[in-house]
């Protein structure tokens, strides 16, 4: 009898505790990021979702001044001042004063204002070395099937960088070396880039009956290009950052080196809506092939260049706004710039579902399209849009980078920090920015 009133206390302790850790006052002092990020001026804001008596007890400590922060019992956050000096600090989160519960780092960077962008680009991409793309199997005089490429171990998204230890540099010169080496019955050697590493393949060429030549089986192609988003500029520096995510090849899905690239003015001339099951697009052309800046970088932020001039993006924002970190972003409403028609940047209303405040990886957020006029439009995010900026509270907080392929009004974003470290205008390694 007494054991068993043991067992049933300790199974009501148990599920008490276990209430008590999910209850949304816990859930709020769990989810309190320990690594914050802001500008300087800007105020940081704490919330926690206790009741106002015990709300009362907690304090904020920011030891190195000697200054201590409560609680707003109505609002249930507390604000530490504007900082007006960048650098790193740590708040320590108390209850009665005496009990240390959390430590929040804080890293305060210099203010940052960036234009916001939303303008159609072209992109224009020339690759390191040519990329393989696939299989082309070669017929001799007799009928007889070769694949030497294929069967001397040559895959699918490799990258041909060097053929006899000459560097190669376009498509042309591929076929015209193997054509002339194959003439001459030698045999060649490929120094191939796979997942970061070098190989060397030996082959034979054969003669095609179907081309004249010697070949060696395959479809390569040295360049890219299509239609994106532009997401900011810093005025400062002229860099800028787009898309929001790597750009790999359609038929492979490998990344593409870069040897180098181009920005180039684009024109929407049409939309293909998408659908469930169906991601729509942005038809677009360029509308000259004059470089309006350098592609320098192609990462899993976007791609990240400098611009020659920056008065040709015509904005609905007229002014620079400061960037909102990650800490910063809310659930709620916002808006994103894109052009669904010629050149013409107009914004649209959004929501932000979804914030997942650790992930790095282009899907930080969850957006839904609620803007009418969008929606009608382009039936919700669409193939085009990557790198349409996200803004909120006055501040340009992220891009669109993915669309739910099942759901097309809703899709991911990026935070803009992750893009700002790849475009190196804020030094990730760097900690200490007061040092």
């Amino acid at each position: 009898m007494q054991q068993g009133f043991k067992k049933y206390t300790i199974l009501i302790v148990a599920s008490f505790l276990l209430f008590l850790a999910y209850s949304p006052p816990m859930q709020s002092l769990v989810n309190l990021p320990s690594h914050q990020k802001v500008a300087v001026g800007d105020e940081l804001n704490i919330g926690l979702e206790f009741p106002g008596l015990l709300l009362e007890k907690f304090s904020i400590h920011h030891e190195k001044n000697n200054n201590i922060f409560t609680f707003d019992v109505n609002e249930k956050n507390v604000t530490v001042p504007a900082l007006l000096d960048p650098g790193e600090f740590d708040l320590k989160l108390k209850l009665f004063g005496l009990i240390p519960i959390k430590t929040i780092n804080v890293d305060v960077f210099p203010d940052i204002q960036l234009i916001p962008g939303g303008h159609a680009v072209g992109v224009i991409l020339r690759t390191e070395g040519v990329l393989v793309v696939g299989y082309s199997p070669i017929i001799d005089n007799k009928g007889n099937v070769y694949n030497p490429a294929q069967d001397a171990g040559i895959e699918i998204g490799d990258t041909i960088v060097k053929i006899n230890n000459v560097k190669v540099l376009t498509d042309e010169q591929v076929a015209e070396t193997i054509n002339k080496i194959g003439s001459q019955g030698k045999n060649l050697i490929f120094t191939i880039k796979r997942n970061n590493k070098y190989y060397q393949k030996e082959m034979k060429p054969f003669f095609c009956s179907e081309t004249n030549k010697y070949r060696i089986g395959l479809y390569v192609r040295d360049n890219a290009g299509g239609i994106g988003t532009l997401t900011f500029i810093d005025p400062a520096t002229k860099k800028y950052g787009a898309l929001g995510h790597i750009i790999s090849d359609n038929k492979t899905n490998t990344e593409i080196d870069i040897k180098k690239g181009q920005l180039v003015r684009s024109s929407i001339e049409g939309i293909n809506r998408g659908k469930r099951g169906y991601p729509g697009e942005k038809i677009g052309i360029f509308i000259d092939n004059k470089g309006l800046g350098t592609i320098d970088i192609n990462s899993e932020a976007g791609i990240f260049g400098t611009l020659g001039v920056i008065d040709v993006f015509q904005n609905v924002h007229a002014k620079p706004m400061p960037v909102g970190f990650s800490n910063q972003v809310e659930k709620g409403q916002a808006e994103i710039l894109t052009v669904i028609e010629g050149q013409k940047v107009e914004k649209f209303d959004i929501i932000i579902e979804k914030v997942f405040p650790g992930r790095s990886d282009g899907k930080s957020m969850i957006i839904k399209i609620v803007d009418p006029k969008l929606l009608e439009t382009t039936g919700g995010i669409i193939q085009g849009m990557s790198g349409s900026p996200i803004i909120q509270n006055g501040r340009i907080i992220g891009a669109v980078t993915h669309v739910f392929i099942n759901d097309p009004t809703r899709g991911y974003g990026i935070f803009i920090e992750d893009m700002l470290y790849e475009a190196q205008i804020i030094d990730k390694n760097l900690k200490n920015l007061g040092a």
